[in-house]
Order: C-alpha cells, then structure tokens, then sequence
C-alpha cells in the first residue's frame, strides 16, 4: 500500500477546517453524514458547534450521533435529544440521532478478528458519503480517542457500543479481555469504511488534550498544549499522524497523555485496523501552512 496523504495545519481556527479540505482536493458527494461527539452533560473539553459550522455548512452536512451505552445525558433518544439542543447542535445544523429509533443495522465483518458484525444506528443507510469530525485527546479505555474510535464506537448504536465493549457479549462490556475489546474496535470500524466504499473524510482536531474523553462528565483539564489540524481520508495514518505529533512534541505535558495511551495500549487498535486492511501507518505529512 502506497503512503497516505495526510494535512497539518497548525492553526485551529475554524477557517482553517475548510482551508485543510480544500487544499486536500476532497469532494464529498451525495448525502454526507457528519459524525460529531455531542459531548457528555458537564464535559468542559468537547469541542462546540460552533467551531465546527463552517465546514458542516461547506459540505452541506448533516450532523450524526448515536445513543450511549451508560448512564448519563446521553443514553437515552429523549435525553440526547435534549442535549443536543442545549449543547447547541441543533440550533445550527440538521441533527440525526441514526439509532433514535430501532431496529438497528447489522454490518457483517467476515473477517472481523473478534467480532463478525456491527450493530449501528439504521439511519446511516440514508447516507452517500461520510465527514468524520474528531477531538483527538485521551481515552479512559482505548487510551486515546480519534478517527477509529468514531468509526467504530462512535457509529454504533447503544447496544452496538456494548455489543464492541463486549467482544460480542453486551453483558460484558465493563469486563472483556482488553485488547480483544481495541480489537472489536477495528473490527466495528472496518465495516464502517466499507458501508460508505470508502467515501469518508477525516479531520482529527489536537487541542483540549486532556487524558479524558469527551464522554466524561468530569473530565480532567488539558495536560498539554494544543497542536494543530489533521485530515486524511487513511482512518489508521491519521491517528497514527496524531499519535506521533504527540510523542515528537517538546511539551513536557505529553508524558500525562503519553501514559494514559500506553497504559491502555491505544497503539494496539491502529496496528488491528491497519491489518484489517482499512489503512496504512505509512504516511507522508504535508504542512499547509
């Protein structure tokens, strides 16, 4: 597989998600999906509508999410719902909550490691292409929480977020074996990618890196400084583009973040997904700025 192309700016201004989708030459056709983290109910890290409107409105979006798989703001169609508008998506963007309503659609994975289908919200059908919309930072489970984790967790339905958790046991998803649980992330993501033919972009955002994910209520505060924009449409060279910022940055706050992702051993799900096929850790860096 040749190198993936991925863009870095430095500069996060909202402008500047445009700018990176412009230079990269992509072309979104179709419906396109916009898949954003809502953000949990007290979390002081997600990144808001508002910075993202320019490019929603860019590609004539319409924005994403799913229920969870806890308790919390978001775990039910009448809380989200709720949060939505409060946390302001709705006040500017169409809004689809893909598993407002069941059933759920069932991707199959045949050659899933761990697991063999998906379990996402049905609404997804409706869609021809994908904008894939992350807050790169931390993750209390998969160590850190970027492309692949929105493919995958992030597209699943409630019961398809435990059904990943579980390693194919919902009741297990507090419980399964760790890397069979990054494993079914790959899995869950692969069969995403190949939903959409591979007509999906990534933009993966390095500021507000805390070692928490957007899905805590109380999350940490930030432990290093801000870095800049990525996009690509490779799911595995861009978080593998992000993890290496982090480590080559001379922020002495990264070692916070550094451990977090290694204690969990986040590296495992981009090597499972680079297997898989959906992607290569080779990539070349191309500075805009």
């Amino acid at each position: 597989m040749e190198k993936a192309k991925v863009y870095f700016t430095k500069n996060l201004t909202k402008e500047s998600l445009v700018n990176l989708y412009k230079t990269a030459k992509c072309n979104l056709e179709g419906k396109v999906a916009v898949k954003v983290h809502s953000g949990e109910e007290g979390n002081q890290n997600f990144l808001h509508p508002e910075y993202f409107k320019d490019i929603i409105d860019y590609v004539n979006g319409t924005v994403v999410e799913c229920n969870t798989a806890y308790d919390g703001a978001r775990n039910t169609t009448e809380k989200h719902k709720k949060l939505l508008d409060n946390h302001g998506w709705t006040k500017y963007f169409d809004v689809d909550l893909l598993d407002a309503e069941g059933p759920d659609l069932v991707l199959q994975i045949p050659n899933g490691k761990k697991i063999k289908e998906n379990h996402v919200g049905k609404n997804i059908k409706n869609y021809d292409s994908m904008l894939v919309l992350s807050h790169f930072k931390g993750h209390p489970m998969g160590g850190y929480g970027g492309a692949l984790k929105q493919l995958s967790i992030g597209c699943a339905s409630s019961y398809g977020k435990a059904y990943i958790h579980g390693v194919g046991v919902p009741e297990n998803l507090w419980t399964a074996d760790h890397d069979s649980f990054l494993e079914s992330m790959a899995d869950a993501a692969s069969s995403v990618v190949k939903l959409f033919n591979n007509k999906i972009v990534y933009i993966n955002v390095l500021a507000n890196m805390s070692v928490d994910c957007d899905c805590c209520s109380v999350a940490e505060d930030p432990c290093m400084k801000d870095i800049g924009i990525v996009l690509s449409t490779d799911p595995v060279a861009i978080d593998k583009a992000c993890l290496d910022m982090v480590y080559n940055s001379s922020d002495p706050g990264k070692h916070h973040l550094i451990e977090r992702i290694e204690s969990r051993n986040g590296y495992h799900t981009i090597e499972s997904a680079e297997k898989l096929g959906i992607g290569t850790t080779e990539y070349e860096l191309i500075n805009i700025d």
